[in-house]
């Protein structure tokens, strides 16, 4: 696997409020709108090409419905985030899993007040994973800040905590979650601000210092249809996942799309495009979207679900790697 950028973490910067002066305010309603376009030109994913499986059906601590997962792409980890065993969603809670690359549990962290866990993404210093997410959650049970926190197996952090930092990278926005490209070393962050959702990108050597006043592209994405359920970043192109599980309002092979989308132009560039992975599963929910590169050099788009029975949820995780 190709290392993600391996700086040290600022801790000054990390332990801020509020990093970095606002974004400029973008325009309102839907549709592809620029405010900026600074990303480098890449390849992108074929939505139409198959999937493969990496595991299906690997229990968590969470026995509830996984939100999204990550990877440590330098230590070899995975982080599953699911709702936390016996809070309501407005709260806030959640648990995290970390996995091996089969599958198997080893250890979990809980996070109660942080939020909805949409999408979170993890960066590597030597060898503890810090994973960014929202945190500080509204009524509704949604972030209103990102964080960096230090993964701790077996420990409980409130966020009241005042060991971490929380940052506000738009001004006049109310809710945050984000997701981190280590191939690309970029982070992507869906910000809500005048009634919509809005993207922004920035090179992780500004955010791992806390700074988010330099972003590289900013854009109201364009409309897309289904139930959101996760998103991530690869080179100049954002994935988007939406749909619903079976038992909802579709059977087999369910309404799970996938789309990609130009952070440049903030056009659609591929989709939605069915997804049939797993699509043999019991309770197949889509539910988040990740990056990894393997050891060979291959890039992969990550796509989860949750699956199994109602009170032992289980986590299936399947993979795209056709470029074009």
């Amino acid at each position: 696997m190709a290392e993600a950028f391996r700086s040290p973490l600022s801790r000054r910067g990390l332990l801020r409020t509020g990093a970095g002066a606002g974004l400029a305010a973008v325009g309102l309603g839907y549709g592809a709108h620029s405010a900026s376009a600074a990303v480098p030109a890449s390849s992108r994913f074929d939505l139409s090409k198959p999937s493969y499986d990496l595991f299906r059906s690997k229990v968590l601590h969470s026995k509830r419905v996984q939100q999204s997962f990550a990877f440590d792409s330098v230590n070899k980890r995975l982080f599953v985030a699911a709702k936390r065993s016996g809070s309501v969603d407005a709260d806030g809670d959640l648990c995290i899993s970390e996995l091996d690359f089969d599958g198997n549990y080893v250890s979990y962290m809980h996070l109660d007040g942080f939020g909805h866990g949409v999408a979170f993404g993890v960066r590597p210093s030597g060898g503890t994973s810090y994973l960014w997410i929202e945190t500080e959650a509204n009524s509704g049970g949604y972030g209103t800040k990102l964080a960096c926190i230090k993964y701790s197996a077996g420990t409980t952090l409130d966020a009241s905590s005042t060991s971490f930092g929380r940052f506000q990278p738009v001004s006049g926005a109310t809710e945050y979650t984000c997701s981190i490209d280590p191939v690309y070393n970029r982070m992507i962050v869906r910000y809500h601000k005048a009634g919509g959702k809005h993207i922004a990108v920035y090179d992780v050597s500004d955010t791992d210092k806390g700074d988010f006043s330099n972003p590289l592209a900013d854009f109201t994405p364009p409309a897309i249809s289904g139930t959101p359920q996760g998103y991530t970043l690869y080179g100049s192109y954002m994935y988007f996942l939406t749909g619903t599980a079976y038992s909802d309002t579709n059977e087999k092979p369910g309404n799970t799309y996938l789309t990609s989308i130009n952070v440049n132009t903030g056009a659609i560039a591929q989709g939605p495009t069915l997804s049939k992975a797993g699509s043999t599963l019991t309770h197949r929910e889509p539910e988040g979207l990740a990056i990894y590169r393997t050891d060979g050099g291959e890039s992969r788009l990550f796509l989860g679900f949750a699956t199994g029975d109602e009170g032992d949820r289980r986590s299936s995780i399947f993979y795209k790697n056709d470029l074009v």
